[in-house]
């Protein structure tokens, strides 16, 4: 594969207002899940000019080549966005690729997410009937510009991708590829015409989301050679990708390869795929070693199975190629237990799964949708892990772009759900709470600017739905999804009242909301929603909080929401804090709590003085648990605390993905309390650093990489407690050491 670099924003953005060519798609007949075509076209040049670009992108799924060379190391390029409203274009220096003369520009289409299946519904063809190739090839001689584009002079064909689908996989002739056919002198005549195909050419964009690459490669951690032939691979842990195989056979061997994240009875389980086939298929041409991954899917695995390899498989054929948007990291914590890194751990490879271009629920089934809901409860978490500003700034775009259109916030962004979405507590409202976290973390006002319409649309949709004393208590809410004590049939039914999370839920977007009003300086909107904070507060302690502070319900989540999102008056506090306290210990120290409670729930035991409650909710292994997944192998985050059952049996609801990152929120506590920092000012200009040990643990190490450099904590306890803590230069902390009666000012 050849690299070459993306060209400066700068130059995309004076570009695209420039991009004339036109969308082509091919004169024959095509269905969705089919073959891929290939697209070519020839072209002279008398010099190599100065500078070349290339600009691509499709509906469906574009690799591009040029001379026989493919472009970039983009993958499933152009992602998932919003596509009527924003269809994101590559734009590749490809100086280097040209010569005098004959020269080819081609690419090949798939189907993604534009035209494949996609959603539990079952629908296909979300966004087009067809799939369709745009690129235009700008040459700069410096005293003129000469421009190539998709137009009537290409033509078009079938090839080696004979189907192709992110759920269903891929399979691919290896006989049937056209060699040479990005290549000056190839035989086209057999190739067809292409069409003019319509679309609204405003919606084109530059990237701004990371790019989708092939970020690391992992080799199998055993084969398991089966009686009848079949190869069991398992590569150690559940990842997104894909599998690239190194084989020499006879022409026409089908190698099939099947993908599943755990085995059951020692064979493939592949129930979490729900109807997702997730198989992919090589056919080989039988010229000697042969290297293929496939191009327009992924999967999310831990085991694949091979069956018609030819002869034995060996370990250095076969490589795991993991696959998400190419963020940087930023934020790492490790303890002194490894049950608790294996659980960060977790965290991470749960969230990288589920970041390929859009955040994600989960990347193995017949879902993978960006659910509002999750990110939402995750991204604090998000935001600390890794530099999220381009891929959730993007979707935050879209997410406004559709809101405009449809008048809501959807469940599901980019929406390919067929019913509209009421607004709803978590979910929709992460139209909010999404900006506001990303703005704590960054400190960027413009990511406020950028949202505001959004924001407000939201607020006053829910403002216009208030009874007359403030309350938020009709229409749909997911209220405390997947509490465990819920029935695996209908996971919404939680112990807590699903308009008390709603309630608690909209007190705290409307205090974000007021703040974001006063860091934009809109002074008559600050004062309008703070009116509106204190209303709907007063609303929910008359409705649902005694004089005394016990909360209806007299649950944990009602108690930490209540709590985190100061709804209560101060003198109720103590006995909220100790009704918690009292719910934790009455469910055993076990998660009793669902989304919208469990990434509160230590917070709010801290918050009330309560740490060593918090501590043992935190290090209890029982089912559920934070760590019961750990003592059961897991190396993702699940779904349900219980997918895996302590039998070792698979939860039997059909919804029981192991690699679902919403209950990795732990992780803000995790970074607040054991790692023992937290920002006191957006984007850590002021910060506080207090770790807080318990639990049995002796030191913790944690290292954030802030907008303003890097921060470091550290502590051990031997006979004494010892913190050690680097902050960037032009930055301030508090720093509250364990133990210590005052608090020492950097």
């Amino acid at each position: 594969m050849t690299t070459h670099s993306a060209i400066p924003d700068a130059d995309a953005d004076a570009v695209s207002r420039d991009w004339s060519a036109a969308f082509i798609t091919p004169s024959f007949d095509l269905e969705a899940g089919g073959p891929a075509p290939y697209f070519r076209r020839e072209f002279s040049l008398d010099e190599v000019p100065r500078r070349a670009a290339l600009h691509v992108t499709a509906i469906g799924l574009v690799e591009p080549h040029l001379n026989g060379a493919r472009v970039g190391d983009e993958v499933l390029a152009p992602g998932w966005t919003s596509y009527r409203h924003r269809l994101q274009v590559s734009s590749i220096e490809v100086t280097e690729l040209l010569r005098p003369g004959a020269n080819v520009v081609g690419a090949i289409v798939g189907d993604g997410w534009a035209l494949g299946r996609i959603g539990y519904e079952g629908n296909s063809h979300h966004y087009a009937q067809r799939p369709a190739l745009w690129l235009q090839l700008d040459l700069d001689y410096g005293d003129r510009r000469e421009v190539i584009t998709s137009g009537p002079e290409f033509t078009a064909a079938a090839g080696a991708v004979l189907a192709n689908s992110l759920y269903d996989g891929e399979t691919y002739d290896a006989r049937l590829h056209p060699h040479g056919w990005s290549e000056p002198g190839f035989d086209a005549s057999a190739w067809s015409p292409v069409a003019e195909f319509d679309w609204d050419r405003s919606s084109l964009v530059p990237t701004t989301d990371s790019p989708i690459r092939r970020v690391e490669e992992v080799a199998p951690k055993e084969l398991m050679t089966r009686p009848d032939g079949r190869v069991i691979i398992d590569f150690g842990q559940i990842l997104t990708g894909r599998v690239r195989i190194t084989v020499s056979g006879q022409a026409g061997t089908e190698i099939t390869l099947r993908h599943a994240e755990l085995l059951t009875d020692d064979e493939l389980d592949t129930s979490t795929l729900r109807t997702a086939a997730a198989t992919d298929r090589y056919i080989l041409a039988g010229d000697g070693i042969e290297t293929w991954e496939p191009r327009f899917t992924f999967h999310g695995f831990r085991y694949a199975e091979i069956t018609g390899w030819p002869g034995t498989v060996a370990t250095e054929q076969v490589r795991a190629v993991i696959v998400h948007s190419d963020m940087r990291r930023t934020g790492w914590l490790e303890t002194s237990d490894a049950r608790l890194n294996q659980l960060y751990v977790n965290v991470v490879h749960s969230m990288r799964g589920n970041f390929v271009g859009v955040p994600t629920d989960c990347p193995q089934r017949d879902e993978r949708l960006g659910w509002t809901g999750d990110i939402n409860a995750f991204g604090p978490v998000a935001a600390f892990l890794y530099d999220v500003r381009a891929v959730l700034g993007s979707w935050l775009e879209d997410l406004a772009a559709e809101q405009a259109e449809k008048g809501f916030v959807p469940f599901v962004v980019p929406d390919v759900l067929t019913s509209p979405s009421p607004p709803t507590a978590l979910w929709g409202d992460v139209a909010v709470s999404l900006p506001w976290a990303l703005y704590r973390e960054y400190g960027d006002e413009a990511i406020l600017r950028r949202s505001y319409p959004s924001m407000t649309a939201f607020v006053r949709q829910v403002e216009a739905l208030l009874d007359e004393n403030g309350l938020w208590n009709t229409g749909f809410q997911y209220g405390d999804w997947l509490d465990p004590d819920a029935p695996a049939e209908r996971p919404s039914e939680a112990k807590t009242d699903r308009h008390l999370v709603a309630q608690a839920y909209f007190c705290k977007v409307t205090s974000e909301l007021a703040e974001t009003a006063r860091v934009l300086e809109m002074t008559e909107d600050a004062q309008h929603f703070d009116a509106l904070a204190q209303r709907v507060r007063a609303a929910f302690r008359h409705e649902y909080v005694t004089g005394s502070g016990r909360v209806v319900d007299d649950t944990a989540t009602a108690y930490a929401l209540a709590i985190m999102f100061d709804i209560l008056e101060p003198e109720q506090v103590p006995m909220a804090g100790e009704r918690l306290a009292t719910a934790v210990a009455r469910s055993g120290y076990r998660i009793s709590t669902g989304f919208a409670g469990t990434p509160h729930v230590l917070p709010a035991l801290t918050k009330t003085g309560r740490l060593e409650e918090a501590y043992l909710l935190l290090m209890e292994t029982g089912c559920p648990s934070f760590l019961y997944p750990v003592t059961m192998g897991a190396t993702t985050i699940w779904e349900r605390w219980d997918a895996i059952r302590p039998d070792g049996s698979l939860n039997p609801s059909g919804m029981t993905s192991l690699n679902h990152y919403a209950y990795g929120a732990v992780a803000d506590w995790l970074h607040h309390v054991v790692g023992g920092l937290e920002p006191v000012e957006p984007g850590y200009r002021r910060m506080r650093i207090a770790p807080r040990p318990g639990g049995g643990l002796t030191h913790a190490a944690l290292t954030h990489e802030t907008v303003h450099g890097t921060v470091t904590v550290s502590w051990r306890i031997d006979n004494d407690i010892h913190v050690e803590a680097t902050i960037p230069e032009g930055t301030r902390a508090q720093v509250e050491l364990p133990l210590h009666p005052d608090d020492l000012i950097t």
